[in-house]
């Protein structure tokens, strides 16, 4: 498998430039939208913390509603230790917060913009598998 196996094998001819030219405002434009590089490592960090299906599951269970650890580990099926350290990530990365209530910790999405990064995501992916063939 080379590096270049994930494009398509459709002609791509005429998407390239003939004269290997630059396109000075092209080149421009695309500057002023660049992110700086901490920023992109901040958020290539929230995308790496979605790429675990285990995170992914936590982040859909607590759309709604708070839930404990215990709660959540019975939702998932999964073990609490492996709970704790799944949360303990997003926790980390800033994509859940906690809130005490005596002994227990309630687990909650960090803002509204983990919901709708969320939400965009699964919308993305359904969007895709309409258009797949079975």
């Amino acid at each position: 498998m080379n590096n270049n196996s994930y494009i398509p094998t459709t002609n791509l001819s005429g998407l390239r430039c003939e004269d290997n030219s630059l396109h000075e405002d092209a080149i421009r434009q695309a500057q002023t939208n660049l992110i700086d590089g901490l920023t992109a490592t901040r958020l290539a960090a929230a995308f790496q913390a979605l790429s675990d299906p285990s995170r992914v599951r936590l982040i859909s269970a607590l759309l709604e509603q708070e839930l404990c650890v215990h709660d959540l580990a019975a939702v998932l099926g999964m073990s609490q230790s492996a709970t704790s350290h799944q949360l303990r990530v997003l926790r980390a990365l800033g994509l859940v917060r906690t809130r005490k209530e005596g002994r227990i910790v309630y687990y909650a999405l960090d803002d509204e913009h983990i919901r709708e990064l969320f939400q965009r995501g699964l919308e993305h992916v359904r969007h895709q598998q309409t258009f797949q063939l079975p």
